[in-house]
């Protein structure tokens, strides 16, 4: 039987690729292969202990304590209205995470977003001998939630960190609102995204600047947290005017100790008033020095990051008065009110003092509500150290009637 033609290979080729050519081409490509290998190695060695750093930070994790609860208050959630309404005791102070719960929650974020692809690395699972320590992420937890999630290429907005000591993170990025809204800090910049603009919704990444190498998780990771800076925002950051539909980049900035915390009350005011006649209201603050303010029409509006002096909050209180249509259903809070001031007179401290506010008199007959309440320098309620404290406000009902006089 004759072999065919075409399954002889041609003198020329099988002449190149043969004896002592053959064996060069080979070592040439093991030596190829063998320096991808050796690269590979190196970073994943690497890769590794990054990734062990970070975990070991993880097992330094403690739970804090809990604290106080209200007295009278049932534990727990609950809900209302065959399952309409849900309540949170305390403002769910009392489902204290337990240090295994967070050190989870640490484990989970570091496997996701150190030394894996979002930094340039390879491994995105825990090497063998951290099995034990390094479980790999929930596929049972919600993919869009922070830390259950890759955060999609390298450090995802700059690589800020929550703004932990890395204010404004990633440089100030061309200050969009036309400048230095703040007195110096560029809040409103183009991209300050409070710490380098990190999106809390695909696992933020970590921060270089910490003091672990960037292997600390932010606040709230493995909650669920739907952002926590203006990255994932659709709309315009806020240029600290009056303008609904923007996103403000300002920072919190500093919060008082429970003993610390702002607080106010109405402690006079009249029952009932005549149409258009003047009456005054009586207005207790403590531990609020009112010497901050920046005018909403200059651009002051929600651009300065809260600030304590001796571990006080400065800032001013608002009162405004204002008609009710109806006292059975929220108002629509559009209208403009029928008075607002904000008292700024650089007194205040820690003890508390009275200050008295003079309203010119209401327009029309029926229930007036006045309320009065502190602020911070950019206009917001003072923020408090626990969720289940009453914020520094206060409000009361006023009769206006047709007439003369009042009470």
């Amino acid at each position: 039987m004759r072999r065919s033609k075409y399954r002889r290979a041609s003198s020329r080729n099988s002449g190149w690729f043969s004896g002592r050519r053959r064996i060069i081409a080979v070592a040439s490509t093991l030596v190829v292969f063998g320096g991808i290998v050796t690269v590979t190695q190196i970073s994943s060695a690497s890769t590794n202990r990054t990734q062990r750093k970070a975990l070991s930070a993880c097992d330094s994790v403690r739970a804090p304590a809990g604290t106080k609860l209200s007295t009278k208050t049932r534990r727990g959630s609950w809900t209302q209205e065959n399952g309409a309404v849900t309540q949170h005791a305390d403002d769910g102070a009392g489902d204290v995470a337990t240090t295994a719960e967070l050190r989870a929650r640490c484990r989970r974020w570091v496997m996701h977003n150190v030394g894996n692809n979002n930094g340039g690395g390879e491994q995105t699972t825990a090497p063998a001998d951290d099995a034990t320590t390094a479980p790999q992420a929930d596929p049972s937890a919600d993919p869009t939630a922070s830390g259950d999630t890759g955060n999609n290429g390298d450090d995802n907005n700059g690589g800020g960190d929550n703004g932990n000591g890395d204010n404004n993170g990633g440089g100030d990025n061309g200050d969009n609102n036309g400048g230095d809204n703040n007195g110096g800090g560029d809040n409103n910049g183009g991209g300050d995204n409070n710490g380098g603009g990190q999106q809390e919704t695909t696992a933020p990444a970590p921060d270089p600047t910490n003091s672990d190498g960037g292997t600390t998780p932010p606040p709230g990771v493995g909650l669920g947290v739907l952002t926590n800076n203006c990255s994932t925002s659709n709309l315009q950051l806020h240029d600290g005017f009056q303008v609904g539909d923007r996103c403000v980049t300002t920072e919190f900035g500093e919060v008082s100790s429970a003993a610390n915390n702002p607080s106010l009350l109405i402690t006079q005011a009249p029952r009932s008033v005549a149409v258009n006649a003047p009456f005054t209201l009586t207005v207790s603050t403590r531990n609020l020095i009112r010497d901050r303010f920046l005018a909403a029409g200059k651009g002051g509006y929600y651009v300065e990051s809260s600030v304590l002096q001796d571990g006080i909050t400065r800032g001013h209180f608002h009162t405004a008065c204002r008609m009710l249509s109806s006292t059975r259903e929220a108002p629509d809070a559009s209208p403009v009110p029928a008075f607002f001031v904000a008292t700024e007179d650089s007194q205040g401290g820690r003890a508390p003092d009275s200050v008295t506010i003079q309203v010119p008199g209401m327009p029309s007959a029926g229930t007036a509500q006045c309320a009065s309440w502190a602020g911070d320098g950019s206009h917001r309620i003072p923020m408090m150290e626990r969720a289940n404290e009453t914020p520094a406000f206060d409000a009361v009902r006023i009769q206006v009637r047709a007439g003369r006089g009042g009470n």
